[in-house]
């Protein structure tokens, strides 16, 4: 029997590819798995597709409901946004997928995984990590970096190597944008992106909703509960995670939510120009914000917004299955405790207007903040508080013009 490897395949024209390259150069036979992360309608067609491509076999995974609650919410509750900008829609879901194709290829008894990631983009260094971190006895095969025997440089090239292995399948040669779609979100890299000097063609890019300009004249109210951090329903209407985050995403898209314009740091050296449209992420992560000020105290806050950044990167890098990440989210959970509530705002062409925010755990107290003298507030203690808030100022400027005066 011809040993196996397990393809990370989408169907899409890359991966099309790689079957018949995996054969011809490798003599393996091919098991593709294609993992459902709410890519939507990208996943018709694949089974007859990998067939006519040589596949021995293909596993369609649906993810959706543990990509939402195993990797996004841990996310959210940390509020982990790379760079200040980025919600993480991609580099949350390969940490789910790359675990999926361990499991396959230990039920198959393959020897090796292929992923269709180029060498200049952080999608190999995720796979890859995951894949080690998980299984690493398994060979793992970029044919991007394979310059000896993957000679292929285009969509051109791509589709002439399909057709001569008997491959025809439904895919031209004419440029499009680079896009990376799931339940979170949609990337787009390319065509006038690749330019940070050009506005994007809004018009022609946005799949998920409108700019804000083309958002409804009138603003809509939207009311979430939240469960120790947990979204739970959507006006009223309970629903799972994943159910929750594609109605924000309708909401979110209809008023023009979410989109962002991105120079990132990528994770192997260089600086790259995409837009994201994350218009449910948008506003689940800006929700769960708007209940945390409520409800956790300052020096918690603090040390939690440090947290995040850090589990920013460390998501974005590929290494969530590592000590370290683990760690970092254990913290977050730990404060999340407490975080439950109602939080109401309103969409109104690309923003998040508070319209409301209230839990039982709330630690704000209207008789403290209040203007008017409470019980448990003494004007007079301000003063001890803030001679010796200062004292360090107070000495050090004793002493520089003590020092003058010599």
């Amino acid at each position: 029997m011809k040993e196996k490897v397990i393809l990370a395949y989408s169907g899409g024209l890359d991966t099309t590819a790689i079957i018949p390259w995996l054969k011809e150069n490798y003599d393996y036979d091919v098991i593709c798995v294609c993992a459902n992360v709410g890519q939507e309608d990208e996943l018709t067609g694949l089974e007859e597709r990998a067939k006519l491509s040589g596949a021995a076999k293909l596993y369609i995974e649906d993810l959706t409901d543990e990509f939402a609650e195993d990797y996004i919410m841990p996310c959210v509750k940390a509020n982990a946004i790379y760079e200040n900008k980025y919600l993480l829609g991609t580099s949350m879901a390969r940490p789910v997928i790359a675990k999926r194709l361990v499991e396959i290829a230990r039920k198959e008894g393959a020897v090796a995984i292929c992923h269709g990631a180029t060498g200049k983009g952080n999608d190999q260094v995720r796979f890859e990590l995951g894949i080690k971190a998980l299984a690493p006895d398994l060979k793992i095969i970029a044919p991007w970096r394979c310059n000896e025997t993957w000679k292929m440089q285009s969509r051109e090239d791509e589709i002439a190597y399909c057709k001569a292995h008997g491959i025809d399948l439904p895919f031209d040669a004419s440029q499009s944008y680079s896009r990376d779609r799931n339940l979170w979100h949609i990337s787009h890299e390319g065509l006038e992106l690749e330019d940070p000097a050009v506005e994007p063609n809004y018009d022609h890019l946005l799949m998920l909703g409108v700019s804000p300009e083309k958002a409804p004249e009138e603003g809509e109210y939207v009311t979430m509960q939240f469960e120790k951090g947990v979204p739970v329903s959507v006006n009223g209407e309970k629903m799972k995670v994943a159910d929750i985050i594609r109605k924000l995403n309708a909401l979110g898209g209809k008023h023009g939510i979410g989109i962002v314009d991105i120079v990132e740091n990528r994770v192997v050296g260089m600086k790259s120009r995409g837009v994201y449209e994350t218009p449910g992420g948008t506003i689940l992560m800006e929700a769960h914000t708007q209940l945390e000020e409520l409800i956790l105290d300052r020096a918690t806050l603090t040390v939690k917004k440090e947290i995040a950044n850090k589990l920013a990167d460390v998501v974005y890098e590929g290494k969530w299955f590592t000590p370290l990440c683990k760690a970092l989210i254990a913290f977050v959970e730990s404060t999340q405790e407490n975080v439950t509530g109602e939080v109401k705002f309103k969409l109104y062409k690309g923003n998040i207007i508070k319209a409301g925010t209230t839990s039982p755990y709330s630690l704000y107290s209207e008789s403290l903040a209040s203007f008017t003298t409470g019980d448990l507030y003494d004007h007079h203690d301000a003063e001890g508080f803030i001679n010796l808030f200062g004292l360090s100022l107070k000495v050090r400027a004793m002493k520089e013009a003590e020092n003058k005066n010599k």
